[in-house]
């Protein structure tokens, strides 16, 4: 009897899992597999690329579209902005976000100023882009400036900016929108971890001659550094599949391509070099989920 106990014991959890172990096998584990086998296709996506080369020519294998993905300069411009985004938008998403948690936890209407800017959230990234194309439309024509930011600098007697053409700051004008998509969120999760800090220990603090800058790097800071963490690996994940933003406003022209929207212009033309972009875009988080797993287990193992 107490065998039989042990033996129902010991699958009873893969029974509850199976549900879930069926789905992330569908839609998960079984698009990836079929990904990277395309990815070793050429265009036709029905033979591998090494049956494509001809004689005389250099022939790479089944990693020609590999070869593609890190040496085109297309993909080469993508990758670098790709870089900026992250090393840009994510400091700028967190800082605005943590700064954005601090002001709002000292306000009197603390619900209400939190929501205004949480709103910018909850809009799709498609619509965001449509309403950020109108702030910096330019009219170059000689007619009135209908976009609000050359509509402002007009009215204050200067000229107007092609936000989006210029490569010298296109990218920044849509790592701005991305700031002002995302900062809420940042805000709402920085804010939880802010109101769990021991406010009696802080009140001590400025009871004991400390200012707030003091306050804020010596006590509060280092206690919700494991949600700053959390915040920064999640929005880089975010950022490397950028998209929709890009798409709208600009389509990648300009200088302003992204990973994930030179995989999309290929998908029609090319599924070989698409996929192989997907794979490349899969393997840059890899190591910023593993990096999440090591950090989730180590603070288990010291609760």
């Amino acid at each position: 009897m107490i065998p039989r106990i042990m033996k129902q014991g010991r699958w009873a959890p893969w029974f509850y899992l199976l549900p879930a172990l069926i789905l992330m096998t569908v839609f998960i584990l079984y698009p990836t597999i079929g990904t990277i086998r395309l990815s070793l296709l050429d265009s036709t996506s029905r033979h591998s690329a090494a049956s494509t080369c001809s004689a005389g020519q250099p022939c790479w294998g089944v990693f020609e579209n590999y070869r593609y993905a890190l040496t085109n300069p297309a993909m080469l411009l993508a990758l670098r902005n790709n870089a900026l985004w992250l090393l840009l938008m994510v400091p700028g998403t967190i800082a605005g976000g943590l700064f954005f948690a601090i002001l709002a936890d000292r306000v009197r209407y603390e619900s209400a100023a939190k929501a205004i800017i949480f709103l910018p959230t909850a809009i799709s990234f498609i619509g965001a882009g449509i309403i950020w194309r109108f702030v910096y439309d330019v009219e170059s024509g000689g007619g009135p400036q209908i976009g609000l930011l050359n509509a402002i600098l007009v009215g204050l007697g200067g000229h107007p900016v092609t936000w989006l053409s210029n490569p010298a700051i296109n990218n920044f004008s849509l790592m701005l929108v991305g700031v002002w998509l995302w900062g809420g969120f940042c805000m709402t999760i920085l804010s939880a971890a802010i109101k769990g800090v021991n406010a009696e220990i802080l009140e001590a603090a400025r009871v004991d001659g400390a200012n707030e800058w003091q306050v804020f790097w010596n006590i509060m800071y280092p206690t919700i550094l494991p949600t700053i963490i959390v915040v920064t690996t999640t929005m880089a994940i975010i950022i490397l599949k950028i998209f929709d933003v890009v798409f709208v406003m600009t389509n990648g022209n300009f200088g302003t391509e992204v990973i994930a929207n030179r995989m999309f212009a290929l998908i029609v033309t090319n599924a070989g070099q698409s996929t192989a972009i997907a794979v490349i875009l899969i393997a840059l988080t890899i190591p910023i989920m593993i990096f999440n797993i090591r950090r989730f287990r180590k603070e288990e193992a010291a609760r």
